[in-house]
């Protein structure tokens, strides 16, 4: 079975993307890749489906992977009336689950990508398993998370955030984004060209990430406790050891909300991004569960 590389993944994100689904907000890319069951991956914001880059080439040979961009990001494709909110984006992957045509799917979610896949899915009988990487939890949103958002109220905050994010040595201040990873140097390089670059360049997609911010429910942590009471199926937490958005204690309480099995994998020195920095450590946790076949899942 041939292995994908590492940069054959990332070169998997700068051409156009396998299918656009039409999801009445605009259209989500979806790039597909690897062989077996089949596995959504949903991103968090401001990025991408690339931020799952590097965990392809681990679990491409055991999994079929679909990784999506949602309205607004990557490759996807919107319009000035397009919508960003947690509740737009949470029907958009319902669409696309369905659009699909998932019988048995696992679903891996990264940040808020984790959060709008249990608003879309939470006890969806198609759903054989669940991987979420340093995500929101039932406690609300931490100081640290808060103070980021905090930049939402200055007018046209996209362009600060824009500008801010593209000097390297700002973004490397940990009330930027210094505090996302624990090699900094990782800001750079495929980071930036993915994620951060964009911001500056394009228009519209700086306008997208602006209106998630803006419209971005607070709300929405507070239905958690009842969306994981629905989840039954097995769910493996992969989380950052040093993640100052999500804090490690809050998730080790938030593992007995669930009514399913529920495994935690602690990413050692892994932040925010501890699937970009620590690939091959986070994919290791997540494989099994990610496999898990339905019998077995209920």
């Amino acid at each position: 079975m041939s292995t994908l590389t590492r940069a054959e993944a990332a070169d998997l994100f700068r051409r156009p993307a396998d299918r656009h689904i039409c999801v009445g907000n605009g259209q989500v890319a979806v790039r597909s890749v690897g062989t077996g069951p089949d596995v959504l991956f949903v991103h968090g914001w401001p990025v991408s489906g690339a931020t799952f880059r590097g965990l392809l080439p681990h679990l491409s040979p055991h999994l079929r992977c679909h990784v999506v961009d949602l309205v607004g990001a990557g490759d996807s494709r919107f319009g000035p009336d397009s919508r960003f909110g947690i509740g737009d984006h949470a029907a958009a992957v319902r669409q696309v689950v369905d659009a699909m045509n998932f019988g048995d799917v696992a679903v891996v979610g990264h940040d808020s990508g984790g959060l709008i896949a249990r608003h879309a899915l939470a006890g969806d009988p198609r759903v054989r398993s669940w991987g979420l990487i340093d995500t929101e939890q039932p406690q609300g949103p931490s100081l640290r998370f808060r103070s980021f958002l905090a930049i939402r109220v200055v007018p046209r905050f996209e362009n600060l955030l824009a500008y801010l994010v593209n000097k390297p040595r700002i973004r490397r201040n940990k009330l930027v984004l210094g505090d996302c990873f624990t090699d900094r140097d990782l800001l750079d390089g495929e980071f930036a060209e993915f994620f951060l670059r964009p911001l500056r360049h394009d228009a519209a997609r700086r306008r997208a990430a602006g209106d998630f911010g803006r419209q971005f429910d607070l709300g929405a942590f507070g239905a958690l406790t009842e969306l994981h009471h629905r989840i039954a199926v097995p769910v493996h937490l992969a989380h950052g050891e040093r993640d100052a958005f999500f804090p490690l204690s809050w998730t080790r309480q938030m593992v007995t909300t669930f009514s399913g099995p529920v495994q935690l994998d602690v990413i050692a020195r892994g932040k925010l991004f501890a699937h970009e920095e620590f690939p091959r450590e986070c994919a290791e946790a997540l494989l099994p569960t990610l496999l898990a076949n339905r019998r077995a899942a209920r």
